[in-house]
């Protein structure tokens, strides 16, 4: 089969570490935003929504909570786990929604690393949400966003320019696609 311009995307994305602070237009983050929540779902019920934290003193609580979280800082990395993205988007699930929950949030970070490549936008994927939302922080974010029943966090994306040059990436481990 001959490559198509969405292989090419697929096999070029990678995560950035390191952003310019100038953000990107509001209209390029929220076509990132669309391509995520147009991302399939388990019965199609759209059990994840897209959080923009704009608010510098949010933003700079989750960047500390993330922080604590994970033992800030290891050796080798920087002390904001956000790599400086101007833009953080948080992506929760709601937990009432069946079990697919945590599979339907990782297909919107999915599509939204994506549409950032094809914007020429950098992002990188954040763990530590689930923790985040699970401690006092977390329904501080709950009760702000009017959301009442159990949510979980799946994932923020960092996002915004690119600051250098993108990783060339590394081979794909041999073995990882089988037959029965």
């Amino acid at each position: 089969m001959q490559e198509t311009q969405l292989d090419r995307l697929i096999a070029s994305r990678r995560s950035v570490r390191k952003f310019k602070p100038e953000p990107p237009p509001a209209e390029m983050v929220d076509a990132v935003v669309k391509a995520g929540l147009l991302a399939p779902s388990g019965r199609h019920r759209q059990s994840a929504i897209v959080v923009r934290v704009d608010d510098p003193e949010m933003k700079a609580e989750i960047t500390r909570k993330n922080a604590e979280i994970m033992g800030a800082p290891p050796p080798g990395r920087p002390a904001d786990p956000f790599y400086g993205a101007p833009v953080m988007l948080l992506v929760i699930a709601s937990k009432s929604e069946g079990s697919t929950y945590t599979y339907d949030g990782s297909l919107v970070l999915g599509n939204m690393m994506l549409k950032a490549a094809e914007l020429g936008l950098g992002s990188c994927w954040i763990h530590r949400a689930k923790e985040e939302l699970e401690s006092p922080l977390g329904r501080k974010i709950l009760d702000r966003l009017g959301l009442d029943g159990e949510w979980e966090g799946v994932g923020h994306l960092a996002l915004g320019w690119p600051d250098g040059e993108p990783s060339q990436g590394y081979p794909l481990k041999e073995g990882r696609y089988r037959v029965l």
